[in-house]
């Protein structure tokens, strides 16, 4: 058990970032704050567009035109650390002693 708490941590500290990113980037283009209106009224700052590239284009403006394999290999490998991080965390919550049912809830 006590391995298995050491990898949680472990990946959640390695992911956790990456998932906050892709969080926040995912969650302000679903209201469009990272595109202007077309009156003019709202134009986005110049960082808000360029992170939202991650999403878009699979690379991030200034850092140059990495290939989209390479950013599709760092999708992947953090799609699957999230999940890993995930059903450890589950498991971890169900093999507790006491107040087994706090995570069934």
């Amino acid at each position: 058990m006590k391995w298995m708490r050491t990898l949680h941590l472990y990946l959640g500290c390695l992911f956790a970032p990456m998932l906050i990113f892709f969080c926040a980037t995912g969650a302000w283009q679903l209201f469009g704050f990272h595109r202007g209106t077309k009156d003019g009224s709202y134009s986005p700052p110049g960082w808000l567009q360029s992170l939202s590239t991650v999403h878009q284009h699979q690379n991030l403006d200034g850092f140059g035109n990495h290939t989209p394999l390479v950013f599709c290999w760092f999708a992947l490998a953090l799609a699957v650390g999230i999940i890993a991080t995930t059903v450890l965390g589950l498991v971890m919550a169900f093999k507790r002693r006491r107040r087994r049912w706090l995570a069934a809830r």
